[in-house]
């Protein structure tokens, strides 16, 4: 339950970051702001991307039973990038 939730919060967000995008009143041509924020931000998307299409790939991994007591790297990957991002945005 809480892979589909977290999975659900990550595809929201970067549904609001591409309306964000379409809609943003400056371009990252136009100046230091536009360009600091896209690159900020885009790299924060790409991030939370990448971390949703991991946790998506173990959740349907783990419906379909891939994973035992001796097999469940890809599951530990995903918790440790987890973890990571979890301390990342703690600042420790």
């Amino acid at each position: 339950m809480l892979f589909l939730i977290t999975i659900t919060l990550g595809i929201y967000f970067s549904l609001l970051q591409l309306f964000e995008y379409i809609n943003a009143p400056f371009t990252i041509a136009e100046s230091i702001y536009g360009s600091t924020f896209f690159i900020a931000t885009g790299f924060h998307g790409i991030h939370v991307i990448i971390g949703t299409l991991f946790l998506s790939v173990c959740l349907i991994r783990l419906l379909k039973l891939h994973f035992s007591s001796y097999h469940y790297f890809g599951f530990e990957a995903a918790s440790i990038f987890k973890l990571v991002n979890t301390l990342n945005a703690m600042h420790i």
